[in-house]
């Protein structure tokens, strides 16, 4: 049962990821270099504190495998993620990452076994009409690329997040964190050559890192990844992915002030734009309202006598 010092903790958490697009366009070096560096640097950092615990760590083959797997998942989300904000901007990429909630919607049923609740559904196409004014009054290429990006980055995210919503009633989040963030960064390192070949500028790799994307880079990686996403994963324990996800729906608000405040992204996108985004953002202010309102009629039909719900005397 979470408690309310959980959802305020889930709050913070959320600050931090939508700081995380900031970061990730204030650093210079590309995005699959910097997601190599992110997860290598945060998977010493969990080993290490694993280490100083005493956490249990060895999951074995089987186990390990799967969970080390999932962190494919999560590279591919992370460099999607990074090149739509630097593709088009961090505005738009926060917004296209609104969409966890649809995808959560149609994908944690299937995982779980779950039914199907007709309110979330509903606000997935909300959600849905967001996307379609956004997608009328974007004539920029690259901002067509950068939210398509951006939903992908979605979906990958709500799956990754379903699995770990059941991993973490099972391992230790710190021993799940690290695990993934290493299969992230093996799988980004597996990309290398086929990145270097059709994607790379000159074809070849670039980790010339300033001194202040060292400085970017250790909050990314210790503060925006180490605690934030370990503390996420810990919150799963207590709270459903779907509401996870749809709180991170959040995450665009906290973002986009950040990127007006830093790059003057007010200036850079339409009106259609402002009103997309203020339909998706709306799903996350409607959802406790309506989630509240159905588990109060569920609980009224299971508590009073059959004769009151059908309408008899």
């Amino acid at each position: 049962m979470p408690r309310l010092r959980d959802f305020f903790e889930l709050h913070f958490i959320i600050f931090l990821w939508g700081f995380t697009a900031i970061l990730g366009k204030l650093i210079t070096i590309p995005a699959v270099e910097l997601v190599a560096l992110r997860t290598l640097l945060t998977a010493l950092a969990l080993g290490l504190i694993i280490y100083k615990k005493g956490t249990k760590f060895w999951l074995g083959s089987r186990q390990g495998l799967v969970v080390f797997s999932v962190g494919f998942l999560i590279a591919a989300h992370w460099m999607l993620f990074f090149a739509s904000a630097r593709i088009s901007s961090v505005s738009i990429c926060l917004v296209g990452m609104a969409t966890c909630s649809l995808w959560t919607a149609f994908l944690e049923p299937l995982f779980t076994k779950s039914r199907i609740k007709a309110h979330e559904i509903l606000l997935g196409l909300v959600i849905i009409l967001g996307l379609y004014v956004i997608f009328q009054h974007e004539t920029e290429f690259n901002n067509i690329v950068g939210i398509l990006m951006a939903v992908t980055s979605a979906l990958l995210a709500s799956i990754f997040t379903i699995i770990n919503a059941g991993l973490a009633k099972k391992i230790p989040a710190t021993t799940i964190t690290c695990y993934e963030m290493a299969g992230a960064c093996l799988g980004t390192v597996l990309f290398f050559p086929v990145y270097t070949y059709f994607f790379a500028e000159g074809g070849a790799l670039n980790f010339a890192l300033t001194a202040m994307d060292w400085v970017y880079l250790l909050i990314l990686s210790l503060a925006c990844t180490v605690y934030a996403y370990t503390a996420g994963v810990r919150l799963m324990q207590r709270i459903t992915a779907y509401t996870m996800n749809l709180t991170v729906n959040l995450e665009p608000v906290y973002g986009i002030v950040l990127a007006w405040i830093i790059f003057n992204e007010h200036k850079q996108v339409s009106t259609g734009f402002y009103l997309g985004a203020a339909i998706i953002l709306l799903s996350v202010f409607i959802y406790p309202v309506l989630d509240a309102f159905v588990v109060r009629r569920k609980k009224l039909k299971q508590t009073l006598p059959d004769e009151i719900i059908i309408g008899k005397d």
